[in-house]
């Protein structure tokens, strides 16, 4: 096995002994057991198992990032609604691929030490600029409601979809793609109540 593929086993491995057991309770002994590689090997290629654990995410981040394309209201292509629904497909695609490292983040990477904590706040922070900015944009377009701020509408899609993604992760959620896709437009389209005469 090349050094490429063994650092992959490694981080494989990582991936499962913490999506399992949780970083905390995870050791160095767990991943190289679960890799059935010894200990030395392990550290040919890692430092500890919180570097492990933040290439993981690390390498997740990326994807999720690369994933989120800025929506174009002046795409005569494309509606924007269409672009949306593509977002959030992508988004859901990158997540289901990797449920367990999607889990780790969601719901295990806070709290792992401060400097880990001020990466998920700038990834997060970056997301809410990206939709803040992308809201503002749309209402100067006419496309995006009148009323709350647009930080707030961000962060209210960005909790709505984040909160989806850890009870299809970490709960099992019982629905199909597609389905999570059209419930996500239909929210964001329309919100939840009707409008009253």
């Amino acid at each position: 096995m090349d050094k490429a593929e063994r650092r992959q086993q490694l981080l494989t491995h990582a991936r499962d002994v913490f999506a399992k057991q949780g970083f905390h309770a995870s050791t160095v002994d767990d991943i190289v057991h679960a890799a059935h590689v010894a200990r030395g090997t392990f550290y040919l290629y890692f430092e500890d198992k919180r570097a492990v654990f933040e290439e993981l995410v690390d390498r997740f981040l990326a994807k999720l990032g690369m994933s989120i394309l800025r929506v174009d209201p002046l795409d005569p292509s494309r509606s924007v609604e269409s672009q949306v629904r593509e977002n959030i497909s992508r988004v859901l695609e990158v997540t289901l691929d990797d449920r367990a490292t999607a889990k780790l983040l969601l719901t295990g990477a806070q709290g792992i030490d401060p400097a880990f904590d001020r990466k998920l706040a700038s990834f997060y922070g970056e997301l809410l600029t990206l939709l803040d900015e992308s809201y503002t944009e749309g209402r100067e377009l006419g496309i995006i409601v009148d009323g709350p701020k647009t930080s707030l509408l961000a962060v209210m899609s960005l909790g709505a979809f984040r909160e989806l993604l850890i009870q299809i992760v970490d709960r099992d959620l019982d629905a199909e793609r597609d389905e999570i896709v059209e419930a996500l437009s239909i929210f964001l389209k329309h919100g939840l109540l009707k409008s009253f005469a």
